[in-house]
């Protein structure tokens, strides 16, 4: 398959100097959008093709949109981080591209090339390279989705597709410092089953977790936390971020656990790097099944020291407390852990190009 080369229509009128200075003060996440964004068609019969680099604006989209009625929608979301020599670089988008893949496959829609994807990717980082930030944490977060642009109302596998990538500044998830959430245990919801979509990084998904993550609201949570579909006992994911456990030490080592990929988890990027990380610093690494009440008895008697959720936009976040219909309980003190914040500085550090990458990593954009 031939990789569309991408055609250069950048915006003529771009936001001042002074304006996007302005919005880089203080971003958010998801609030702001770069001047640009790449598009690429997606044809039965044809394949991928008119490839564009063109400025940021709406769509047009006809009701019949089958997208809107069958939901075949995917993404993904990587960052670009400002090195200390001021070039920019992404981390691991060929990971990204491959679950994408993956993604597309479950949902029956085409697979966008690896070469393509971090080629869309790099070509709108260089074009809007000055919206990438220079402050600590701070970011520019990439988005690639995909959609279906048939029109029609018959069931099936659309035969036309749109593959976009936008950008938007992100500032540091913890502004005023590391903060540990409080989560609910969601009994009656669940995030995802064998055979089903768990594994892909499909909107829907993210549709169906928002009553759980209202319902966690109201009992004065921070996230919901995910158990498996049929038995309600073992720990899955927390909101759409992987989760760790940390027990005490063994044999010398302090023990890291995180849920295995049963299919129904969706395989994080940043969970398979921390699983390296983790080990290059001399911890001791595993996946496994850790149940509801193995998490609740091994707090108990402090056994499991800390836990944290990790994903591409907060990193790494500590888990200081649980509640559920049964029971409530600490993590540790309730505050973030010393692996915690280890891990965390470990992983930015090599993000952001202050530490060495010794895995290869880092994807240099340049321009």
């Amino acid at each position: 398959m031939t990789t569309p080369s991408i055609e250069l229509k950048p915006s003529s009128h771009p936001l001042s100097d002074a304006e996007r200075e302005a919005i880089l003060a203080n971003p958010g996440f998801g609030r702001h959008f770069t001047d640009n964004m790449v598009t690429i068609k997606w044809t039965e019969g044809r394949g991928w093709h008119d490839a564009q680099l063109v400025p940021y604006a709406p769509l047009s989209i006809d009701p019949a949109n089958m997208t809107l009625h069958y939901a075949q929608t995917i993404f993904e979301g990587l960052k670009a981080y400002r090195q200390p020599d001021g070039s920019v670089a992404t981390f691991r988008p060929e990971q990204n591209a491959l679950r994408f893949q993956a993604s597309a496959r479950r949902l029956a829609m085409p697979e966008l090339p690896t070469e393509t994807f971090i080629g869309a990717c790099d070509a709108l980082v260089r074009q809007d390279r000055k919206w990438v930030p220079s402050q600590g944490e701070q970011s520019l977060y990439l988005r690639p989705f995909m959609f279906a642009t048939e029109v029609g109302l018959g069931v099936k596998p659309a035969g036309e597709y749109l593959f976009m990538v936008i950008a938007s500044p992100a500032g540091a998830y913890f502004s005023g410092g590391v903060k540990p959430v409080s989560v609910w245990l969601s009994e009656e919801y669940v995030r995802a089953a064998p055979g089903g979509t768990g594994a892909a990084k499909a909107g829907g998904n993210y549709a169906a977790s928002l009553v759980a993550q209202a319902q966690a609201t109201e009992h004065g949570c921070d996230q919901v936390v995910w158990l498996d579909a049929i038995e309600r006992r073992w720990i899955e994911e927390m909101g759409g971020m992987n989760l760790y456990f940390v027990y005490g030490e063994q044999d010398g080592k302090r023990r890291i656990v995180t849920p295995e990929l049963t299919g129904s988890l969706l395989p994080g990027i940043t969970r398979a790097s921390l699983l390296e990380i983790a080990a290059d610093l001399g911890y001791e690494v595993s996946e496994g099944r850790i149940s509801v009440d193995d998490w609740k008895s091994a707090s108990a008697d402090g056994s499991l020291t800390e836990v944290f959720a990790c994903g591409t936009a907060a990193v790494i976040t500590p888990v200081g407390s649980v509640k559920s219909t049964r029971a409530n309980w600490t993590v540790g003190d309730g505050q973030p852990g010393e692996v915690t914040m280890k891990l965390r500085k470990a992983l930015l550090d090599i993000q952001t190009g202050v530490a060495p990458d010794a895995h290869g990593w880092r994807h240099p954009v340049g321009g």
